[in-house]
């Protein structure tokens, strides 16, 4: 029999490997309910779920508008495709705007303006998503309290000059993979693997390679916080900075332990070496 008629126990028992649009749901028991169409406006708590592929050709607005709090938005591995708006598209995948506890998690965006979008007010937490080919970035969250962790961020960029794979304010920013970041300008614009900003913020843990353009920065994180263990390549090498951070005397300085950075013209800027840091 053809492995592909297997049944998924029989390939977990054979010790094969599953393949990503085979990992599905845990359970569908926690779902308030389920988005079927899009776009789709979310006005109930509770955790929303996705139970196949979704795609919109949609060039304004959302492809899941949440306009309530409390919200979890749990794709379970499946995609929101929006690539059919092509490279004039301004809409997003998902957005909320002042809006409390939002959650994203297990979503693949692909080919919007901004993949994940949440603007605003506190507690949001996005985790373990794709966000793939967005025109600007494929996550933006604005608001205290919120944690964006585990989330791969891939070809970002084509629609502006200024292109950021992932932007945050008073959000945590932990153990994501962001690769490939260019701009529609090719050598003339800038690139931003992550942006992050807030007093107290952590960056941590992170991958940032394959940034093109004009000038880059790995990391740049305006932030009274730490910047620890990330690694930021480019290659081949850009002119910029693998790591920018805050040295207002005001505000409060950056501290930095532990990052391996390489390819940039300057490794670290603007952030006090509690050590460990390396640059080849």
């Amino acid at each position: 029999m053809s492995l592909r008629f297997l049944p998924l126990a029989a390939l977990l028992w054979a010790g094969l490997p599953v393949l990503p649009h085979q990992a599905r749901a845990e359970t569908f028991n926690t779902c308030q309910g389920f988005i079927t169409t899009l776009p789709a406006t979310i006005t109930t708590q509770g955790v929303w779920c996705l139970r196949q592929d979704l795609s919109t050709a949609i060039t304004s607005g959302a492809a899941i508008t949440v306009n309530t709090n409390n919200v979890t938005i749990d794709c379970n591995d499946f995609k929101i495709g929006g690539l059919a708006a092509g490279n004039a598209s301004l809409a997003s995948g998902i957005r909320a705007v002042n809006r409390q506890n939002i959650g994203v998690r297990r979503c693949a965006f692909r080919g919007f303006h901004t993949g994940i979008n949440l603007d605003g007010d506190a507690g949001h937490l996005v985790e373990d998503n794709l966000a793939d080919n967005s025109l600007i970035s494929g996550i933006s969250v604005y608001g205290e309290n919120s944690v964006v962790q585990r989330n791969r961020v891939f070809d970002t960029g084509g629609g502006y000059w200024r292109t950021t794979a992932i932007n945050t304010r008073d959000a945590d920013v932990l153990d994501n993979l962001v690769a490939g970041v260019f701009t529609a300008h090719g050598a003339d614009g800038s690139v931003f693997g992550i942006e992050a900003g807030g007093a107290g913020v952590v960056v941590r843990g992170n991958s940032v390679r394959g940034l093109t353009g004009w000038s880059g920065y790995g990391i740049w994180a305006t932030v009274m916080g730490r910047i620890s263990d990330n690694h930021v390549v480019a290659s081949p090498a850009i002119d910029g900075f693998a790591i920018y951070g805050n040295n207002d005397t005001l505000a409060g300085s950056s501290h930095c332990a532990g990052n391996q950075t390489g390819g940039f013209s300057i490794a670290v800027r603007a952030c006090t070496d509690i050590g460990g840091n390396t640059h080849f």
